[in-house]
Order: C-alpha cells, then structure tokens, then sequence
C-alpha cells in the first residue's frame, strides 16, 4: 500500500479519504497518532513532587524565599 500525505484540496482529500476507507492507500497521520510525542501531563504529574522529596527543608526555604521577593518585587 502506498502512502500519502492529505492534501489540501477538498475534492483530493476526499478522494484519498475514500481510498484509506476501501484500503488502496494507507494513512500516514495515523501513524503519527500511534506513538505521540511524550510532553504535557503524564511526567509532569510527578516531576514537582520528585523535585520537593529531595530538597531539604532549608532549601524549600529558601526557594520560597526567593519567589516571595520576586512576587514583591514586582508589583512595586
């Protein structure tokens, strides 16, 4: 089966969307769906988290420090 890229014209896009319905040609965006790109939600749930367990509490401190001054600085 070839493979092709969707076109950008309706008519065509039609056309290769009936082909990928009867199996003449093959889809090449759902390939692309297969196997995402990883970003967003899944490692982001549990990166803050990881990075809080290892601080030490002076150095959660700290950094709260640091923020707290910058959020100060800035509405002045």
């Amino acid at each position: 089966m070839a493979k092709q890229k969707r076109p950008r014209d309706p008519v065509q896009l039609a056309k290769l969307i009936g082909d990928i319905a009867i199996g003449e040609v093959e889809d090449v965006e759902s390939e692309k769906k297969k196997n995402p790109p990883f970003r967003g939600r899944p490692g982001g749930l549990t990166g803050g988290t990881a990075r809080a367990k290892k601080l030490t509490p002076e150095q959660r401190t700290d950094i709260a420090r640091i923020a707290a001054a910058a959020r100060w600085k800035k509405s002045n």
